[in-house]
């Protein structure tokens, strides 16, 4: 049992650690808000003056805000959609015997260590390519005509993008919760002639709860800011232009670091929301 003279000689020594994490992550918050309530125009005169909700409201009444937002979220919502149900089944695949699983399971997981960046011009160049990409010779190879992905259906082609590169952290999470599964019950169910459907969905799926709300959360945080995916695909064309993209193009055309912190403080209420709501959804399954 830890006394208390042990207590406090722990909170010392982590104390520089946790000073350190206030500072790296409160500092960039208050130069955003403080920004946010001035016109900082670095190339045209510097700091012009506080300006109040201005910011504010220029980026909200903008024409792309809401459609942004819109984008946003069905990006978020598809790949969660995708990565946690193949994962499932990746998972319950690789958890089964077979020649080489060592090898299979390194193989399923490397994508994950891909840079954002080269997974996505691998995906453009060498899948997607419309003339000389693999889908669109495996299109002529059935006789018919190769889609145009990025152009045609370019927010379904970031989501396959995107999934591509999460699908292995969702399934070694999954993974390692399948292993942890007490096999005992399954073989009762089994021997009392439940089918694997059955299973399946009383035994399996509600031992993988807490997995899966650690994926979606964990997921959720880092896709909220999805941006090079897009800048090198798309570059915001198309519909596929999310909120974190148009902060970059406010900033980029209007030079005003004032209204890209505006857009950074819309960003960072947004993600507050929809982690409050996936906490209040999914979030029960970490208390059960």
């Amino acid at each position: 049992m830890a006394t208390k003279a042990s207590r406090s000689a722990a909170r010392v020594m982590m104390a520089p650690a946790v000073v350190l994490l206030l500072a790296w992550m409160l500092v960039p918050l208050m130069m955003t808000l403080w920004f946010s309530f001035r016109s900082y125009l670095p190339l045209r005169g510097g700091d012009q003056g506080f300006v109040g909700f201005e910011n504010f409201g220029r980026f909200l009444s903008s024409s792309a805000f809401w459609p942004s937002v819109q984008t946003t979220l069905i990006l978020v919502g598809g790949v969660l959609i995708i990565t946690v149900v193949l994962g499932v089944f990746l998972a319950m695949l690789l958890d089964q015997p077979m020649w080489g699983q060592g090898v299979v399971r390194i193989l399923v997981i490397a994508p994950f260590f891909v840079m954002p960046t080269v997974s996505a011009l691998v995906w453009k160049n060498m899948f997607m390519d419309p003339v000389n990409g693999l889908f669109a010779h495996l299109w002529k190879f059935f006789g018919a005509q190769p889609v145009e992905w990025l152009s045609s259906v370019p927010l379904t082609s970031i989501v396959m993008i995107v999934s591509w590169q999460w699908l292995p952290f969702a399934t070694l999470i999954l993974l390692t919760a399948i292993q942890s599964l007490d096999s005992e019950q399954l073989e009762a169910a089994e021997m009392d002639g439940a089918p694997v459907t059955s299973r399946f969905w009383y035994i399996v799926l509600p031992h993988l709860g807490r997995a899966i709300t650690i994926v979606v959360l964990i997921q959720t945080i880092f896709l909220l800011s999805i941006f090079a995916e897009i800048f090198v695909t798309t570059g915001g064309a198309f519909g596929t232009r999310t909120l974190t993209y148009l902060i970059y193009q406010r900033v980029l055309e209007s030079q005003n670091i004032g209204l890209g912190s505006a857009g950074g403080v819309y960003a960072i209420i947004l993600a507050n929301i929809v982690a409050i709501f996936l906490m209040r959804i999914v979030g029960k399954n970490l208390d059960a």
